[in-house]
């Protein structure tokens, strides 16, 4: 009996823990849920899908050193962003740290009062002077651009070297060039004209057709016309292009897939669009050895820019927000030099942070054209307007579909006219 009666007492005993851990347990979960429910959610819009996981992982590691902070990113397709971003930014809701392109839409958000002023925060000593410039406005750095990018092709540098090709510094080596890959079966510039179109190609193409860099400044106010050399001696070099087999056949319908995908394959040995590309294509096939080569249009005695750059990506933070705070913390975080490191090698970017090391060979082999090589700001980002911008570019789809760059010229001045009247 006493056996029983003692057995009886340990199982109650073990019940009684039982019920303890188990509403200890319920306290703690409790406290998680209550401390999770008091963290501030913090949204973050771009348009870089393709750095998704790397954002994810540097995310992940902000909020474990800020565990008050939740950030909660939305990712939507460039075209869809520069369409709508504005839009979402409104109430404050969405967006409060957002990312801009340069240009038109950089100056649409700016009239629209969406920046919030950060001149005088510490973390803008962070990134280079002369690169974050273009964030600047009015006295202001309204936004920093993150990453810097060369819009111009990128090219297959094994393949050049297989076929004993040269770099051109002309405009007669560059035919050169492309007769050696064309005689060899191989495509030489993918074009991505469905998607992409000649948004970052037109860029290099009337480099040092137009030397002029406030060129497109000059366009809006009416001093300038499409008409005159530096833009239809632009158009006719693309139809040459088009017409004499540079571009691969149906280079409109070709989307940007296809077209990495045919240099991935070495069908093709460059692709028209830039830099930002370049860790996408070793991914499709790890034994490429990628370089940058811009279209060379104008005798060597006449090239006075070797590239295109632009700073982009430009982080900033919603005037409509009421977490101005956590997105300062978070931009801080992110101008880290060991996180933009990270950043950078695990996207196959280049930064304006100071103080980045570039690890893949890419990075590393393309770093001197950030110091070496005469580039200039990217000419399409200096349009302010958008309606002149898709005039400008229209005029260059409309050569690709057989218009004679005279009349393209003229119909794309007309509707600038228009907008400017």
């Amino acid at each position: 009996m006493k056996k029983w009666l003692a057995g009886f007492m340990f199982l109650g005993m073990l019940f009684a823990a039982a019920c303890a851990d188990s509403s200890s347990q319920e306290e703690q979960d409790s406290d998680d849920s209550s401390s999770a429910s008091e963290a501030t959610e913090l949204s973050f819009i771009h348009w870089r899908g393709e750095d998704k996981e790397v954002f994810e992982d540097i995310i992940a590691q902000f909020e474990e050193e800020n565990p008050d902070i939740d950030i909660k990113m939305n990712i939507y397709p460039s075209e869809q962003y520069q369409s709508n971003a504005q839009q979402l930014l409104r109430d404050g809701s969405t967006g409060d740290v957002f990312t801009s392109f340069p240009g038109s839409q950089f100056e649409a958000m700016k009239e629209a009062g969406l920046f919030t002023d950060l001149t005088n925060e510490d973390f803008v000593g962070n990134f280079s002077e002369g690169p974050i410039s273009v964030g600047q406005a009015d006295g202001k750095q309204l936004a920093i651009p993150y990453q810097l990018v060369f819009n111009m092709p990128v090219y297959n540098k094994g393949m050049f070297e297989e076929l004993g090709l040269d770099v051109p510094k002309s405009w007669s080596q560059y035919q050169e060039m492309v007769d050696t890959l064309i005689e060899n079966d191989i495509v030489p510039v993918a074009f991505p004209g469905a998607d992409i179109g000649p948004n970052q190609t037109m860029n290099s193409m009337m480099m040092n057709n137009a030397k002029d860099e406030e060129v497109f400044q000059k366009l809006e106010s009416g001093e300038e016309s499409l008409t005159n050399d530096w833009w239809t001696n632009t158009l006719e070099d693309f139809q040459y292009f088009n017409e004499n087999g540079y571009f691969q056949e149906n280079a409109l319908g070709t989307n940007q897939d296809s077209a990495m995908q045919m240099v991935a394959n070495e069908e093709a040995a460059m692709l028209a669009t830039g830099s930002y590309h370049m860790a996408a294509l070793k991914e499709l096939n790890p034994d490429l050895k990628l370089g940058l080569l811009p279209p060379i249009t104008v005798p060597e005695n006449e090239v006075e820019y070797e590239g295109i750059h632009t700073a982009t990506f430009m982080l900033a933070i919603n005037k409509n927000s009421e977490k101005k705070e956590e997105a300062k913390q978070f931009i801080n975080f992110l101008s880290q030099p060991e996180i933009a490191s990270q950043y950078a090698n695990g996207t196959g970017q280049h930064l304006t942070v100071k103080d980045v090391e570039y690890e893949s060979e890419e990075l590393q082999n393309t770093a001197h054209w950030i110091t070496d090589k005469k580039t200039r700001f990217q000419p399409r980002y200096l349009i302010t307007e958008a309606a002149v911008e898709d005039a400008v570019l229209g005029s260059i789809e409309n050569v690709l579909g057989d218009a004679s760059p005279e009349d393209a010229a003229a119909e794309a001045q007309r509707i600038i006219e228009e907008n400017i009247e």
